[in-house]
């Protein structure tokens, strides 16, 4: 199989297991804030459904439309996604599970868009969920070495050793980060963890840059 193959399969089967996750929340969690700051839980999969079905020629379409202005390209694919019935936004997610369109970016990054936002997602509805250390592997070595102006978060990991818990990779040199594999990709992408999910002399550095 191929390694687009591989991702494509990753990216399609985590979307899937989000969507069962969502059928089993109340109408009131759906405004819960979510990881990203301003986006609610219904915003970010309204997000994840314009990112599932945008193309390379319709992302340079889309930022012409927002003067080139990423946060406002994204912010107008949220209202151009989201219903007024959370029912139909995740309808409409479960109708493009399969899709293998993309903006222009590296195949890495939808596993990070995958991984990431769902983890926006299911943290503030306190929903738990099992992510597969190998692909999340090849998320977290993508956003490592990718700089911040561009999503990534090379700057947040500089001069640390990210060790994974669940997996025998490691990346990175310098002081220790231990943790799960998600968690650290959660913190090199910025976002806030739970108290103790990172250890190792690093962790306090990690933490603080996120």
């Amino acid at each position: 199989m191929s390694d687009r193959a591989i991702v494509w399969g990753a990216v399609c089967d985590e979307r899937r297991r989000l969507v069962v996750d969502l059928t089993r929340i109340p109408m009131e969690q759906w405004s819960t804030p979510s990881l990203c700051p301003g986006w609610s839980v219904h915003d970010v999969l309204a997000h994840l459904i314009d990112s599932a079905t945008t193309t390379r020629l319709g992302f340079v379409r889309q930022m012409l439309g927002a003067r080139f202005d990423f946060d406002r390209a994204n912010e107008q694919g949220v209202r151009r996604r989201r219903a007024s019935d959370p029912q139909q936004t995740l309808a409409a997610f479960a109708a493009v599970t399969e899709s293998t369109d993309t903006p222009p970016a590296a195949l890495p990054s939808r596993l990070v868009e995958a991984y990431v936002h769902s983890e926006d997602i299911r943290r503030p509805l306190g929903i738990t969920a099992a992510y597969p250390p190998q692909h999340v592997m090849t998320a977290l070595a993508y956003i490592a070495r990718t700089g911040s102006g561009i999503g990534g978060g090379k700057e947040r990991v500089r001069g640390l050793r990210l060790r994974p818990s669940d997996a025998e990779q490691h990346i990175g040199d310098g002081p220790e980060v231990h943790g799960k594999a998600i968690s650290l990709l959660l913190a090199t992408s910025g976002r806030p963890l739970g108290v103790g999910e990172l250890t190792g002399p690093g962790a306090e550095v990690l933490e603080a840059r996120c």
